[in-house]
């Protein structure tokens, strides 16, 4: 079945992640990342919303070299340790606010712990949002501010909705 008939179910479905990511479907094609892992298995219960495969047929098309979950390895049920929901996830740029609303000490710390995490310019790309923050980046970033003693709620400097391609 042709991706595009997948996600023209997906949208018969009412689910408004789903029905997003068809709107957008053009953008959707174009930011699979090329080494992006995929997935045979159109006959799974989960495919229609898996991003291993729905990446599937427009990787074949678009790249010579494919990456492949083995076949033997997906279950082909909802408890697949491979699958990926296409439902988009919540990006986070920038936290030069946060850094205005430390003391001088905490913002130290709190830029050297994360200078040894993500690296002297990705920490500088990530806090001027030139960078997006994934879900999981937002969590440490959140961590390390607790963790120099800032007890204020303190938060991004903004924030868009996206495919999670890295899980």
């Amino acid at each position: 079945m042709d991706i595009r008939h997948k996600m023209r179910n997906l949208q018969c479905r009412n689910s408004p992640a789903l029905n997003l990511i068809y709107m957008m479907k053009e953008e959707f094609y174009q930011d699979i990342p090329s080494h992006y892992k995929v997935c045979l298995h159109a006959d799974c219960a989960c495919a229609v919303s898996c991003l291993h495969q729905l990446a599937y047929r427009p990787l074949m098309e678009r790249e010579t070299v494919l990456s492949l979950i083995s076949p033997l390895h997906c279950t082909k049920e909802k408890s697949c340790p491979y699958y990926r929901n296409v439902e988009p996830v919540m990006y986070a740029f920038g936290f030069k606010g946060m850094k205005e609303k430390m003391y001088p000490k905490q913002y130290q710390k709190f830029m050297s712990i994360l200078t040894a995490q993500f690296g002297r310019n990705p920490y500088f790309e990530r806090r001027s949002g030139k960078k997006s923050l994934s879900p999981k980046e937002q969590k440490l970033v959140l961590q390390t501010l607790k963790q120099v003693g800032v007890e204020e709620k303190l938060e991004f400097d903004r924030y868009e909705k996206r495919v999670n391609w890295n899980g």
